[in-house]
């Protein structure tokens, strides 16, 4: 090896090194709620198994992120779910599910072939479940002002909703 390859390295080790060290020491002087992830669920693991299944059977995730997984080259048109059990009841996400058109009771400015489809035809106990689920995924109370402004975002284009 030669002595500018040498340096080059040295220089990109320090630049690495140093990086790490600057993060560690942000995450260590940031406010606790800036630490700590704010979404949760509050669903048992039957129900997230469950539930689960059905998200993924019904290819739920073609327009949703959940847990905010997805690959970082697909843009996802619906808004995210985490948090969206604070934002909405158990009730709510039934009427929702079970719906002929969902865009009457959530309007949206997403494309049609992006808006939520009616799972008024899956049986009722599969859409309790959905239901039960979503009513689960909760955020805690300092983020919730951010994932409203998401979901409106997403679905007016505004900060605000109606």
């Amino acid at each position: 090896m030669r002595t500018g390859e040498k340096g080059i390295l040295l220089v990109i080790a320090v630049l690495v090194v140093g990086g790490a060290i600057w993060n560690v020491q942000r995450q260590r002087d940031a406010p606790p709620e800036d630490r700590e992830i704010p979404f949760y669920s509050t669903a048992s693991a039957e129900l997230r198994q469950a539930a689960g299944d059905i998200y993924r059977r019904e290819n739920c995730k073609s327009c949703h992120t959940l847990w905010t997984v997805r690959d970082i080259m697909q843009s996802v048109p619906a808004p995210a779910l985490d948090g969206i059990g604070s934002l909405h009841d158990e009730q709510w996400f039934f009427d929702y599910f079970s719906a002929g058109d969902p865009q009457q009771i959530q309007p949206s400015r997403l494309k049609a072939e992006y808006q939520m489809p009616s799972y008024a035809h899956l049986p009722e106990h599969e859409r309790r479940m959905l239901a039960a689920y979503m009513a689960s995924l909760k955020v805690k109370d300092w983020y919730l002002d951010e994932v409203r402004k998401a979901r409106c975002r997403k679905l007016t284009g505004e900060d605000e909703c109606p």
